[in-house]
């Protein structure tokens, strides 16, 4: 996770059109080039940090920062654009990272409250934030790989969205494998973008979910083993190519998978 701040101005200098990264938070050489852009633009000295008067040059969207005010639906700025990065981060991603608190940021933010047993109104006061500052959450258990093949696209940010899984591109028909003992909840097609998906629920709140799937064949409350086939790699819902699309969640909180296999 990079830092919410930078995440911040990066999303102000999308919107000016001088950066097209994705928003990482990191303050590598694309943003510091766009930072330098727009010091340019606006007559300042050019030394490509985003202080004082750089972010006062990006007008509404540089500020203010995070923890001024309270946060609630209709509200904007740099402060919005934060949060939604940590939001994302801590396994509730809300459509784009964009510094506009609409609906889409309003039901993150509830699940998220939810989540963390804080005080549920949908506004982002210092209860709901200070959960938001600590480190994302690890999956509590170990899995094995579900694919026999690479990590493509890694759980984070992709443009400004947030990729809350695991990417692994195989050939359409590649076995697909259990990553851990439990049991499906979930066996055939799904809304939103997964195709034909499997969830396996391994206890404590811990489920996994297998997505894009060109067969399932396993169904609705089945008991598995780890490495139980469960599937065939496809290239179903919302998906450019064959691969497999591998999450783990918490509670409902998507967590990076990759240091758990």
């Amino acid at each position: 996770m990079g830092l919410p701040q930078v995440a911040g101005v990066q999303v102000a200098l999308r919107a000016k059109g001088l950066y097209s990264g994705n928003i990482d938070g990191w303050d590598g050489p694309a943003t510091s080039a766009a930072v330098r852009a727009l010091q340019r633009q606006a007559g300042l000295a050019v030394d490509g940090v985003p202080g004082p008067a750089t972010l006062a040059a990006l007008g509404r969207r540089g500020r203010p920062p995070i923890g001024r005010r309270p946060l609630r639906e209709g509200d904007a700025g740099l402060d919005v654009a934060e949060l939604q990065f940590m939001l994302a981060w801590h396994g509730f991603p809300n459509g784009a990272i964009d510094g506009g608190f609409g609906p889409h940021t309003l039901a993150a933010l509830i699940r998220f409250q939810r989540w963390a047993h804080t005080h549920v109104d949908g506004v982002a006061g210092w209860r709901t934030l200070a959960p938001l500052t600590e480190p994302p959450r690890r999956p509590p258990v170990s899995f094995v790989r579900p694919v026999r093949a690479p990590i493509g696209d890694g759980f984070g940010p992709r443009g400004n969205r947030f990729h809350p899984g695991l990417d692994m591109p195989a050939p359409t028909g590649t076995t697909v494998f259990a990553a851990r003992s439990g049991r499906v909840t979930w066996a055939g097609w799904r809304p939103g973008g997964y195709g034909n998906l499997v969830s396996i629920a391994h206890g404590g709140g811990v489920r996994s979910m297998y997505g894009h799937l060109s067969a399932v064949l396993v169904r609705d409350g089945q008991a598995v083993r780890t490495g139980t086939v469960i599937g065939r790699v496809g290239s179903t819902g919302l998906a450019t190519g064959p691969h497999l699309h591998f999450e783990v969640r918490l509670r409902g909180a998507a967590l990076d998978p990759a240091g758990s296999f």
